[in-house]
C-alpha cells in the first residue's frame, strides 16, 4: 500500500513537472495583458480624474485585476511564495469589496444624500398618511433586522449602516484570517486545502465564507433599493463584473479544494495551487477586457457646459419617411449635443488624493465598524455585571432579614422562658 502511494506521488511530481513550464508561460501571457489593459485604463481615469468622490473608488476596483494577476503569476512561478501571495491577494479583495460599495455610495451623491433618499424609500413605498408616521417608524425600528432581510427599503437610513458595517467588517476579518493562515502556516498547521479537523484551514474558510456572504448580501440589499437611482451608471454590468472577480476566484479555490478531497483532482498541493493560479491568470485578462467597457474613463472626459474647457458641438442626423396623404416624404431629424472637453489632469495630484483622501476614509470607517461592534459588548458585559450585582443585593438583603427572623425569634423564646406564667 505505501509503495503504490509513492509511486503515485512521482506520478504527480512528474506531471506536475512537465505542465509546469508551459502553464507558467501560457499564464503570464495572460498575466501581462491583464496588467497592461489595466493600469492603460487606470492611467485614462488619472489623466482624466474630474470626479475624485467616485473615481478614487474606481481606480481602486481596477487594481483588484493587476494585483490578482501579478501575484497569481508569481506563485505560478515559485509554488514557495504561494501563501505569501495569496494573502496580499485576499487582503486586496476585501478592500476591494469594500472600494465598491464607497463608489455606489459616491454616484447617489455621498452619505448625506444617501442617508436622505433612505429616509424618504419607506415612505414612498408605503405610502402612509404623515399621522401614522410615528407609529409606522416606530414599528420600522423595532422590527429593523426582519425588515432587512425581506423588506430592506422599510428600514431607512440604517440600511447604509448595515452596508457599510457588511463591507468594513470582512475587509477586517478577511485581513486578520489572513495573517493568522500565515502564522498557522508556520507552525504547521494550517494546512492549506485539507478538510480535517486538527487543520485550521476548515476553520478560517467557515469565517471567511460566512464573512463573505454577509458582506455580499449587505452589497445586494443595498443595490436592491437604489438601483432605480443607479441606473445612470448602468450598475447592473458593473456589479456583475465585480461580482464575478470575487465570487470566481474564492469559490473556486473552495471548488478545487473539496475536488481533490473527494479524489477527483490529485491530493496535492503544489498542483492544487498551481491549477488556482493558472485559471485566475486567465480570468484576469477576461476582467481586463469587461472593465474596459464597463468601467470606461470616456463619462470623465467631459464637464457641464459651465465649467472651463474646450468646447465641442456633435451633430447626429437621422433620415426619416413620413406618409402624408398616401405619399411619403423624407424628413431629416437633426440632434446636437454640445460637450465641454476636461482639461487634462495631473497624474502625481490625482494619486495623491486616492492615497490621501481614499486612506483616510478607510482608517475612518474601520475605526466606526469596531466602535458600533464593541459597543454591544460592553452594553451586554454592563448588563450582565448588573443583574450578578442585583442577584448579589437581593441574596444579600434575604440573608439580613433571614438572620433579623432568628433573632426575634431567639427573642421570643428567651422572653417565653423569663415568664412562663404567661403560658399558663
Amino acid at each position: 500500500m505505501a509503495g503504490s502511494e509513492l509511486v503515485l506521488a512521482y506520478a504527480y511530481e512528474d506531471t506536475y513537472r512537465d505542465l509546469h513550464h508551459p502553464a507558467v508561460i501560457i499564464g503570464g501571457c495572460f498575466a501581462v495583458v491583464a496588467v497592461v489593459l489595466s493600469l492603460f485604463l487606470i492611467l485614462q481615469h488619472l489623466r482624466s480624474y474630474t470626479n475624485p468622490a467616485e473615481q478614487k473608488w474606481i481606480v481602486a476596483v481596477l487594481f483588484m485585476v493587476p494585483v490578482y494577476a501579478t501575484e497569481s503569476i508569481i506563485s505560478l512561478w515559485n509554488p514557495r511564495l504561494s501563501l505569501a501571495c495569496d494573502i496580499l491577494r485576499n487582503c486586496y479583495e476585501a478592500f476591494g469589496l469594500y472600494s465598491f460599495g464607497s463608489y455606489l455610495i459616491a454616484c447617489l451623491g455621498g452619505e448625506r444624500r444617501v442617508v436622505e433618499l433612505l429616509e424618504n424609500e419607506p415612505r414612498k413605498r408605503l405610502g402612509k398618511p404623515l399621522i401614522e408616521r410615528a407609529e409606522e417608524d416606530q414599528q420600522v425600528h423595532q422590527r429593523s433586522f426582519s425588515n432587512f432581510l425581506f423588506h430592506p427599503c422599510l428600514i431607512g437610513k440604517d440600511l447604509l449602516t448595515i452596508e457599510k458595517f457588511g463591507l468594513v467588517q470582512y475587509m477586517i476579518l478577511k485581513t486578520l484570517c489572513a495573517f493568522l493562515a500565515l502564522l498557522l502556516e508556520v507552525f504547521g498547521v494550517y494546512g492549506d486545502g485539507e478538510f480535517k479537523w486538527y487543520y485550521g484551514y476548515p476553520y478560517i474558510t467557515v469565517v471567511i465564507n460566512f464573512s463573505q456572504m454577509w458582506a455580499l448580501y449587505c452589497l445586494v440589499q443595498f443595490y436592491d433599493v437604489t438601483h432605480e437611482r443607479l441606473r445612470p451608471i448602468k450598475p447592473l454590468a458593473k456589479f456583475i463584473s465585480f461580482k464575478a472577480i470575487v465570487f470566481a476566484t474564492w469559490w473556486q479555490g473552495v471548488g478545487i479544494a473539496l475536488l481533490c478531497a473527494f479524489g477527483v483532482l490529485p491530493e496535492e498541493g503544489k498542483l492544487q495551487t498551481a491549477l488556482q493560479d493558472f485559471l485566475i491568470c486567465i480570468e484576469m485578462s477576461i476582467a481586463a477586457v469587461a472593465h474596459i467597457f464597463v468601467f470606461s474613463a470616456e463619462p470623465y472626459n467631459f464637464l457641464p457646459v459651465s465649467e472651463y474647457g474646450k468646447v465641442t458641438t456633435e451633430t447626429t442626423k437621422a433620415g426619416l419617411k413620413v406618409e402624408e396623404s398616401n405619399k411619403e416624404k423624407p424628413v431629416v431629424l437633426e440632434k446636437t449635443e454640445t460637450q465641454v472637453k476636461a482639461p487634462g489632469t495631473g497624474i502625481k495630484e490625482s494619486v495623491q488624493d486616492i492615497v490621501v483622501e481614499g486612506g483616510q476614509r478607510v482608517v475612518e470607517d474601520v475605526v466606526l465598524t469596531i466602535n458600533q461592534a464593541i459597543g454591544p459588548m460592553e452594553k451586554g458585559v454592563t448588563k450582565i455585571q448588573e443583574t450578578f450585582h442585583h442577584r448579589k443585593t437581593d441574596s444579600d438583603n434575604d440573608h439580613e432579614e433571614s438572620e433579623l427572623g432568628v433573632e426575634e425569634h431567639v427573642e421570643q423564646l428567651l422572653a417565653n422562658e423569663s415568664h412562663p406564667e404567661l403560658h399558663v
